[in-house]
């Protein structure tokens, strides 16, 4: 931000003095919205034009009109509001902005000062506004007498662990693009499943009568060994139905990509891999995530699925899956990875009637959400209410860790995760 902003002048800006005696506003306008863009809101150039003309319309004497007048021309969604706020109290408001962004993106030191996780929207506002600061900024001259400062950072936590705890939502680009890297190395293993098809096993479980009269036809009809045999094992389907609405989006883009990893990791135990998104409605996307590459996969599956970051109807997009699809993709039994907040209200009737049918055409059915990472989550919207008894096993998916716990949870049968405790917590209530 240039040194203008808001405060270029001592007397109040108006719609009568203009852009001419305040020339930097427009620069700082176009800077404004370079940083909307790599915060993540999606600022174009005639959106800037826009701005500019409802700026000089409306005035820009008051504060509060004037975070107004730029948030109707460049935050077009209701997720956009909190990433939106932040960049412009750091941008136009504080004029030592750049300060609060290194100490916000500072890794803090354990054990010297109180650790605090940076909200979401603010990590990103930062970030955004640091990336021209940086670049911006003049080269270090070492001869003119600094001291360098040696820190052991020997007991501090190294920055994979980190990556590993953090928030999907509150990952940069770079940390995202790292974290992508180890998602596509984790695998998630499974347990056969025992066929009612038996073959020859010498230590088998069942008596093989017919292959034992056989071979005593061989010796006169005298039974010299009874052969036996035991149950065949096979892989399992995987069932993946993933919510994109706007709650969602900032985890379902990587879920479905940890998703794509899992089908095309070589050795993969499952026999498929079908993968849903729903929304409004419900799409199949099992072909598009077919392709090799995971960004050309994921971007494929975004121009199929019409209905991104829209709203929700779990209810009758369940419903959907089970009319039309269930006998398709789980006639010989399969386990279902259920992704979503759950957040909907409008029908827990049908919500319930579909999670029970659901149930009963799966194998295994795991439920993974994103508010899990909140230590005070409380079952206490209708749908999450709805949905919890039907579940085998709830658990989070918002970081590494939490991935790689949804492998360890579908590895052992009994694994409920976070069921038991909430059930309790929603019996109280």
């Amino acid at each position: 931000m240039t040194d203008s902003g808001l405060e270029s002048s001592g007397e109040p800006l108006s719609p009568s003095t203009g852009f001419a005696a305040h020339g930097k506003i427009l620069e700082n306008i176009v800077h404004f919205a370079r940083a909307l863009r790599h915060a993540g809101i999606p600022a174009t150039s005639g959106q800037v034009v826009g701005a500019a003309k409802a700026v000089e319309a409306a005035g820009f004497s008051d504060r509060d009109d004037f975070f107004w007048t730029l948030h109707a021309c460049f935050a077009s969604k209701p997720e956009h509001l909190q990433v939106f706020a932040q960049t412009f109290r750091l941008f136009w408001r504080d004029p030592r902005y750049l300060e609060h962004m290194m100490s916000m993106l500072r890794p803090l030191v354990r054990g010297v000062q109180e650790e605090r996780k940076a909200d979401a929207a603010a990590r990103r506002a930062a970030e955004s506004l640091l990336q021209d600061a940086v670049a911006n900024a003049p080269e270090s001259n070492h001869d003119d007498g600094d001291a360098v400062v040696d820190i052991d950072a020997s007991a501090t936590v190294s920055s994979q662990e980190r990556l590993r705890e953090l928030d999907f939502e509150q990952m940069s680009s770079a940390e995202m693009a790292e974290a992508k890297r180890i998602i596509s190395t984790l695998s998630m293993p499974v347990r056969p499943l025992a066929s009612r098809r038996k073959r020859p096993d010498p230590k088998g479980r069942y008596p093989d009568w017919r292959a034992t009269m056989r071979s005593a036809s061989g010796t006169g009809g005298e039974i010299r060994n009874i052969l036996r045999r035991r149950n065949r094992v096979r892989w399992p389907n995987l069932v993946a139905l993933c919510d994109i609405s706007g709650s969602m989006s900032a985890y379902s883009r990587t879920l479905l990509y940890f998703m794509h990893s899992v089908s095309k990791r070589s050795g993969s135990a499952w026999a498929k891999v079908h993968v849903f998104t729903f929304g409004t409605r419900l799409t199949n996307i099992s072909r598009h995530l077919g392709l090799s590459d995971p960004d050309s996969a994921l971007a494929a599956a975004g121009s199929e699925a019409k209905d991104w970051e829209g709203g929700t109807r779990i209810g009758a997009c369940l419903r959907t899956f089970n009319v039309a699809w269930s006998r398709r993709v789980m006639g010989q039994g399969a386990i279902v990875v259920l992704i979503t907040d759950g957040l909907e209200s409008k029908d827990p009737e049908l919500l319930e009637k579909e999670m029970q049918r659901l149930r009963l055409s799966s194998v295994f059915l795991m439920w993974v959400n994103p508010l899990l990472r909140w230590e005070a989550f409380a079952p206490k919207a209708l749908g999450i209410r709805a949905m919890l008894p039907h579940v085998d096993c709830f658990r989070a998916c918002h970081s590494i860790d939490s991935l790689e716990g949804l492998a360890d949870a579908i590895s052992r049968p009994f694994d409920s995760g976070e069921k038991d405790r909430l059930m309790k917590r929603a019996e109280v209530q």
